[in-house]
C-alpha cells in the first residue's frame, strides 16, 4: 500500500478504535498483509475451529503464535445443533498451549452453509431478523467479550442442593443467561449438571435418580469399611457420580465449569477448571469422616470437600471475568444460642441435664460438633465476606429445616427453591435489579450507516483493501446443496474480499473485484466511502480490541 493509503487506513481504524470500546477485525484465511495488520492491531486473538472436527493446527496459526506472544489468545470450538456433545476438546487444548481460554458454541445448521457470502448476507439482512435469543452460545461469547458475563456460584449443603435445581429453573424464567458457573459439594455437581445438559428437564431427571440411590441406605450398608480413614470406602459413592458425567472431562462442558476442593496434602484451596469431571466432583462431595479423600490423578494430593474453604466461591468467579454473579448458598446455619456454663465443664452435668426431664435443658456442643465448628471456620469467615460484598446476589431459599442427609425431600427440597426464586427474581425485575441484557432490532428499512467515510465498517474497508486475486463468477449460483453436512473445505470465515458495493442506476448491485489491490486511488477510495450503504444494523462494540481468526486448516 502506498504511503498516502496506509496513513489512511491506519487513521481510519484509529478513529474506529476510539469511537467504539471494542473493535473487532476479521482475518483472511492466509497469512496476508491484512491478517498480519490484525494481528498487531488485537489485544485478544480469537481462533475459530469446527469441534467435530480433528484438531489440526493451522499455519496461520503457527505464525499468530510467534507474532503475537504477549496477545491473549482463545479457541471458538462450533459444533452442530443436532450433533452430539464436545468431546476431545483436550487434544485441542493440548496441540495450543498458548491458549488461555476456549468456547464451545452451538451453531444453526446454516452456519456451515456454502452459499456465497453475498446469498448469506442477504438472508440475515432480510430474513433474520428476529430478535436475539440472550440464552445462545453466541450471545455468551458476545458477553464475555465485553465483560458482562452471568457466573452462578452454588454453594454446599447436601440434600439441601436439590434448592439449586428449583433456582436454575427459576432463573432462566426470569430471563438471566448463566455463562459461567461453579460449584462446591453438591452445588459441583448440580452445577456440572447444567453445564453438560443444559436443559433443566433432564438436569432434573439426572439430579432426581441420584438423589433415589443416595437414599438406599442398603447402598451405603454395602460400603461400610473399617473406619481407619473414613466409616464408607467411597466405591458405591464414585459409581453414582460416574453413572451421571462418565468419563467426560471439564473442558468437554458446553458452559465454562470450576470446583473447589480442599487439598489437605497443601492446607490449602484448590481450584479445578479441567480434568477428570466425575473425579473432581466427587472430590468436593467427600465429607471428612464419611469418604475418604481423593487422590489427584495429577499430583496424588489428597482432596476432600471444599466447603472446609470455601463453600460460596463468589470471589473466585469473579476473578475468573464473571460481571454479574448470583451466589446461592444452601449451607447449614450453626446454633448459635448456646449455653453459658462458666469456666470449666462436668460431662456429667451435661448428662444430668439432658436426662433429668425436670430440669431445664442446655446446648452444649458436643465434640463432633466442635470439631466440624473448627473444620468450617475459614469458609464462615469466606461466607461472612460474600454476604456483605456488593459485586454479588447472595440468596438462600427458606431451607433450613431440611437436614443435610435428607435426600428423599428431593422434590420438596426443589419446589421451596423454585418458588423462593421466582418470587425473589419477580421482586428485582419490579426494583429494575436484575441483570437483564435486550437487543432492539431496528424497523424494516432502515438504514445505519451514511454514506460518509467515518460510518463505513471495517468489513467494507477490508474488502477494498485485501489483496486476493480473483476470477469473476456468478453470485445467485449456489451449491447443489444449501447445506453440505460432509463438506470438508477450509473455513468458518469471511473472506474480506469477497466483494464490494456498486451503485448502478441508482440501485446498489454486488460485484467482485476481479483483481485485489493493495493501492486505492483517493477518488476510488472515496467514491467506495460513498456508495457504501448496510441494510443490517451492527452493534455497539465494547471494551477492548479482538482479532478473529478463522484460519484452522480443517475450519
Amino acid at each position: 500500500m502506498d504511503p498516502n493509503n496506509e496513513y489512511r487506513l491506519t487513521t481510519w481504524l484509529a478513529q474506529q478504535e476510539d469511537q467504539h470500546k471494542i473493535a473487532l477485525y476479521q482475518c483472511d484465511l492466509t497469512f496476508s498483509l491484512w491478517t498480519q495488520r490484525c494481528i498487531r492491531q488485537a489485544d485478544c486473538i480469537l481462533i475459530v475451529g469446527l469441534g467435530f472436527k480433528p484438531p489440526t493446527l493451522g499455519q496461520v496459526e503457527k505464525e499468530v503464535q510467534r507474532l503475537a506472544i504477549r496477545t491473549q489468545k482463545e479457541l471458538v470450538l462450533l459444533h452442530r445443533e443436532d450433533g452430539p456433545r464436545p468431546s476431545n476438546t483436550v487434544a485441542w487444548l493440548n496441540m495450543r498451549s498458548w491458549i488461555s481460554w476456549h468456547h464451545h458454541i452451538k451453531c444453526f445448521k446454516r452456519t456451515f452453509s456454502r452459499k456465497s457470502l453475498y446469498r448469506i448476507y442477504e438472508l440475515y439482512g432480510k430474513v433474520c431478523r428476529s430478535e436475539p435469543n440472550i440464552h445462545s452460545d453466541f450471545s455468551r461469547l458476545a458477553r464475555w467479550l465485553t465483560g458482562k458475563s452471568v457466573g452462578l456460584v452454588l454453594g454446599g449443603g447436601g440434600a439441601r442442593g436439590a434448592a439449586h435445581i428449583g433456582m436454575i429453573k427459576a432463573i432462566q424464567e426470569a430471563g438471566i443467561p448463566i455463562d459461567m458457573v461453579g460449584g462446591v459439594s453438591i452445588g459441583a455437581f448440580m452445577g456440572a449438571l447444567w453445564c453438560q445438559e443444559k436443559n433443566i428437564t433432564t438436569v432434573t431427571q439426572k439430579a432426581r435418580e441420584w438423589a433415589q440411590k443416595m437414599n438406599q441406605w442398603w447402598r451405603q450398608i454395602l460400603d461400610l469399611t473399617y473406619p481407619a480413614t473414613s466409616m464408607f470406602s467411597g466405591r458405591g459413592f464414585n459409581k453414582t457420580i460416574h453413572a451421571a458425567f462418565n468419563d467426560t472431562f471439564i473442558e468437554d462442558l458446553w458452559l465454562p465449569y470450576f470446583t473447589i476442593t480442599t487439598d489437605i496434602t497443601a492446607s490449602s484451596m484448590r481450584i479445578h477448571s479441567h480434568g477428570s469431571l466425575w473425579r473432581y466432583v466427587r472430590a468436593s462431595m467427600s465429607l471428612s469422616g464419611y469418604m475418604p479423600p481423593l487422590c489427584d490423578p495429577t499430583d496424588g494430593h489428597l482432596l476432600l470437600d471444599g466447603g472446609y474453604t470455601n463453600n460460596l466461591p463468589a470471589d473466585v468467579m469473579r476473578s475468573l471475568g464473571a460481571n454479574h454473579i448470583l451466589a446461592i448458598d444452601v449451607g447449614s446455619v450453626d446454633d448459635q444460642d448456646l449455653t453459658n456454663y462458666g469456666d470449666d465443664l462436668s460431662g456429667w452435668w451435661v448428662m444430668w441435664k439432658r436426662w433429668n426431664p425436670f430440669t431445664s435443658a442446655v446446648k452444649v456442643p458436643s465434640l463432633p460438633d466442635i470439631q466440624s465448628r473448627l473444620a468450617y471456620v475459614s469458609c464462615v469467615r469466606q461466607l461472612e465476606e460474600v454476604k456483605n460484598s456488593d459485586y454479588c446476589e447472595y440468596i438462600r431459599p427458606p431451607i433450613d429445616q431440611y437436614k443435610t442427609l435428607q435426600f428423599g425431600s428431593f422434590n420438596e427440597i426443589k419446589d421451596v427453591g423454585y418458588n423462593h426464586g421466582k418470587t425473589y427474581f419477580e421482586g428485582q425485575m419490579r426494583a429494575g435489579r436484575l441483570p437483564l441484557f435486550h437487543y432492539h432490532m431496528p424497523p424494516e428499512g432502515a438504514r445505519v450507516h451514511q454514506a460518509h467515510p467515518s460510518c463505513y465498517t471495517f468489513t467494507d474497508l477490508a474488502q477494498m483493501v485485501c489483496k486476493v486475486p480473483r476470477t469473476f463468477e456468478d453470485e445467485t449460483s449456489s451449491s447443489s446443496s444449501d447445506y453440505d453436512e460432509d463438506y470438508d473445505g477450509q473455513g468458518y470465515a469471511s473472506e474480506p474480499s469477497a466483494g464490494i458495493l456498486e451503485r448502478d442506476e441508482n440501485k446498489l448491485r454486488h460485484s467482485r473485484r476481479t483483481c485485489g489491490s493493495l493501492s486505492l486511488s483517493d477518488n476510488e477510495m472515496e467514491s467506495d466511502f460513498d456508495t457504501a450503504m448496510m441494510d443490517g444494523p451492527i452493534p455497539p462494540l465494547t471494551k477492548a480490541e479482538y482479532c478473529y481468526s478463522g484460519s484452522l486448516d480443517n475450519t
